[in-house]
């Protein structure tokens, strides 16, 4: 059955849950499980740390980064379906204007996590923390009753202070490995 437009099993998918935990919280966890694995313990995982790290590096050592950055974008394609799916399900419409500002929060949530923006550094489970700080924080200025505008720029912020963390942190420790 069609609920304004949209099929009434895709939009059970929100509301749906197993054991009290939502089915998009369970789909969230196995990627996650999916891809820390993946990242940590397969060759594929090492060349996409070594291409994203040193471009370069890797073309010399025989990596085919054209391959392997073909390969990221097609998996990011992918993902961003699913998470598109998922929006879908939960607001039961699909408004090309739906879920805007979510690019602002997730890059935020990476870098907090500690994922360079340059490449080739950062944890998975370290962006499931940079998540939960970002969740914490648009939930309790929602609460609070702060204006939209005011919550991209704390948002923007927080983004300006933890790429400023992570280049000083770097430069601290390239610094600390030439004297040593």
């Amino acid at each position: 059955m069609l609920t304004g437009g949209i099929d009434l099993s895709v939009s059970s998918f929100a509301q749906g849950s197993i054991v009290g935990i939502p089915n998009q919280v369970i789909l969230t966890i196995i990627l996650f499980i999916i891809f820390i694995y993946a990242l940590a313990k397969t060759t594929l995982g090492r060349y996409l740390y070594g291409v994203g790290g040193n471009e370069e590096a890797s073309r010399l050592s025989g990596i085919g980064v054209t391959k392997i950055k073909l390969m990221a974008y097609g998996l990011s394609g992918f993902l961003a379906g699913i998470a598109g799916l998922v929006l879908l399900s939960r607001t039961s419409s699909g408004q090309p204007s739906a879920g805007s500002g979510y690019e602002m929060d997730a890059i935020t949530a990476v870098v907090l996590g500690g994922v360079s923006l340059n490449g080739g550094e950062g944890k998975l489970h370290m962006v499931v923390i940079g998540m939960l700080i970002m969740g914490v924080l648009t939930t309790g200025m929602i609460m609070c009753g702060i204006n939209d505008y005011v919550q991209q720029f704390v948002k923007g912020i927080v983004l300006i202070l933890a790429v400023a963390y992570s280049e000083i942190s770097k430069k601290i420790r390239s610094r600390m490995i030439v004297t040593e």
